[in-house]
């Protein structure tokens, strides 16, 4: 079986493991949002835990694919997530897939299809140097920083933001993953342990991002984060690494196409009702979850309780006269 194969089949199982996971943290964050928990709450869930696990295994499988393909190849692979974890989101939600989302999510992996068909390149052999993965990871943790301030849109800026910061893992990964079995030289020297934590927080920050931005949906996140991802990692593979598009300019240029095609399936994936719905309305910064107040009656006389109404019938009001009445002596 052939590197780049391998590296396809790899990349498949762990989309699939990706999507349940996907979808099991946008549940428990729905859930989060209606009671006004906090993510840290999550660390005493089972369901979490289980989503980690899912997470874990999906990144072992990514990180086996790194070792046999390029960032280019493997990374836009992981639009296959979208594809296994919105109808999965539906069915779990106990509804059917709404034409917007088919829409969307087709035309997201049309635009990562065409970004796929310029990837090339052999196994991977070269890695980032310790500064330039340091530099990589200092200009990702000040991009991370400015997308997850407060604001609005806060769903789909963290998705962003963990897009980013889990594409950068990715690109870091291989460089561990290369540079522990190149045989000439020690397994852990000081570049692979420092960029192994740095894989590491970039890994814990993207988990907690996602989990953040799928407050907000499944859908829409999962579609920015399935963007981001790709386009970070391949950014690094071509400036850094030396890996190249197909097809020269015009490879560029499709590449740039296929881009734009993505982008715009995230956007037909905003505007879809059920993401709208799971947006909910503009709220006040109360914590969720807070009782609403009943509104206070207009201060006035209180009334006087009368003895006589438990055991006596009712009397009827009588109308007032037009005309008083005049006594005749």
């Amino acid at each position: 079986m052939s590197a780049t194969l391998l590296a396809v089949l790899l990349s498949l199982v762990s989309a699939a493991a990706y999507a349940t996971a996907a979808v099991a943290q946008q549940r428990l964050a729905a859930r989060m949002a209606e009671t006004g928990g906090r993510v840290v709450r999550l660390l005493g869930s089972g369901a979490w835990w289980a989503s980690v696990g899912l997470n874990a295994s999906a990144a072992l499988l990514h990180v086996a694919a790194l070792k046999f393909g390029p960032l280019t190849l493997v990374q836009p692979l992981g639009a296959l997530t979208l594809v296994a974890a919105v109808p999965l989101g539906a069915r779990l939600a106990g509804r059917r897939v709404s034409p917007l989302e088919w829409r969307g999510t087709g035309l997201t992996l049309i635009g990562l299809g065409v970004l796929l068909l310029t990837a090339s390149g052999p196994e991977p052999d070269d890695t980032l140097s310790l500064p330039e993965a340091v530099a990589v990871a200092g200009v990702t943790m000040a991009v991370v920083g400015l997308l997850s301030r407060p604001g609005t849109r806060p769903g789909l800026r963290h998705a962003t933001a963990s897009g980013f910061a889990s594409g950068v893992a990715s690109a870091l990964t291989q460089t561990v993953t290369v540079a522990a079995t190149d045989r000439s030289g020690p397994v852990l020297d000081a570049q692979v342990v420092v960029v192994a934590l740095l894989v590491a927080a970039f890994a814990v920050g993207g988990l907690l991002l996602s989990q953040t931005a799928y407050r907000g949906g499944l859908g829409a996140p999962l579609a920015v984060v399935t963007l981001a991802n790709p386009v970070a990692a391949a950014a690094i593979g071509i400036a850094l690494l030396g890996e190249r598009l197909r097809g020269g300019a015009g490879g560029v240029l499709l590449a740039a196409t296929g881009a734009l095609i993505a982008a715009y399936g995230v956007v037909v994936l905003t505007r879809s009702p059920q993401t709208a719905a799971a947006r909910g309305p503009e709220r006040t910064h109360e914590p969720a979850g807070a009782p609403v107040p009943a509104a206070t009656p207009a201060p006035g006389p209180v009334p006087t309780p009368d003895a006589t109404a438990d055991y006596l019938p009712s009397i009827p009001l009588q109308p007032e006269p037009v005309t008083p009445l005049r006594i005749r002596t």
